[in-house]
């Protein structure tokens, strides 16, 4: 049976926003064999500097990010999208493991196959320490709420 992850190329922008709430859903979820199911099998990443092909790969790179990024929020939001690509903007939070608050931003372009897994994932991150009273994400673990802000409306 071939695997689908709907919805699928060409995305119209209604699609492309369905696809990027789903991918932050499923990486504020937190859970690596989760998130690698949205990837093709060979699925190749460039992920700041580490080069990544194929779940397994994904998988415990996943594993390994979210130790050292303790309580992890995420919010991408659709930068533009044609046929089967989609660029996205987005910013993270987390805590290391001393205890500092960061704020990761970052772009993203997707490459999606025909049945709506991504087989390309380009990522360009910055990080910047903050302060814990300058967090912005604070939704309990999981899905970001509907009616929490998303970046623009934060003025990120």
């Amino acid at each position: 049976m071939t695997e689908q992850r709907p919805p699928m190329p060409p995305f119209t922008r209604e699609t492309a926003i369905q696809k990027v709430r789903g991918a932050e859903d499923g990486w504020n979820s937190r859970d690596p064999a989760k998130v690698a199911l949205a990837y093709t099998a060979d699925s190749v990443w460039r992920n700041r500097d580490i080069f990544l092909k194929g779940r397994a790969e994904i998988v415990d790179f996943l594993h390994m990010k979210w130790e050292k990024e303790q309580q992890y929020r995420l919010i991408k939001e659709l930068w533009a999208f044609s046929g089967n690509r989609i660029a996205v903007r987005f910013a993270y939070e987390s805590r290391d493991m001393a205890g500092r608050w960061w704020r990761s931003y970052g772009n993203e372009n997707w490459e999606f196959d025909a049945n709506g897994l991504m087989a390309w994932r380009h990522a360009s991150i910055n990080d910047r320490l903050i302060g814990a009273s300058d967090r912005l994400f604070h939704w309990p673990q999981g899905s970001r709420p509907d009616d929490h802000p998303g970046l623009s409306d934060l003025g990120l």
